[in-house]
């Protein structure tokens, strides 16, 4: 069982437009979650201390489900790394025992993130997300989920 998580990508973006990606509402509805998942709702409150309110909603063939997550923020410092606490919500940003939307006992009621960002040039920058967390039963599909977000975070430069 995977105890992290990792994904890193070459954009071909300059760091300042990699960085917003986890900042303006509208960029972060264009890439959280995996393939053919959409995010209706972006709160940010990007800051440390602060809390984000973002969701995922499934396609209508997978059932259509909205899970919404929270994102407290533990240390960012800009343009190099951002930090925070995943956790699922309810549509309030209250926290909620994963279970109650239909995941597996074993799945992880706090995930730490991390992303890092690497200038590579004045056009292109690598990012890593790493998520810490004992991902259990889940591990192969957190894995795909994050791998699909960064490939959509990648196609907003392309």
């Amino acid at each position: 069982m995977a105890k992290q998580i990792e994904v890193i990508r070459t954009l071909r973006a300059p760091i300042d437009m990699a960085w917003r990606v986890w900042v303006e509402p509208e960029l972060v509805k264009r890439w959280w979650g995996p393939r053919h998942f959409t995010s209706p709702v972006a709160i940010m409150d990007f800051r440390e201390g602060g809390r984000s309110l973002v969701s995922m909603q499934a396609p209508p063939e997978m059932g259509g489900q909205v899970y919404y997550s929270i994102w407290e923020y533990v240390r960012i410092v800009q343009h190099v790394s951002i930090e925070f606490i995943q956790s699922l919500a309810d549509t309030d940003g209250q926290l909620i025992d994963p279970t109650t939307v239909g995941m597996p006992a074993d799945f992880p009621r706090d995930v730490r993130t991390v992303v890092t960002f690497r200038a590579l040039s004045a056009t292109e920058t690598e990012m890593t997300i790493t998520e810490y967390a004992e991902f259990g039963s889940i591990s192969h599909f957190a894995q795909l989920g994050l791998e699909q977000s960064m490939e959509k975070i990648a196609a907003i430069f392309s």
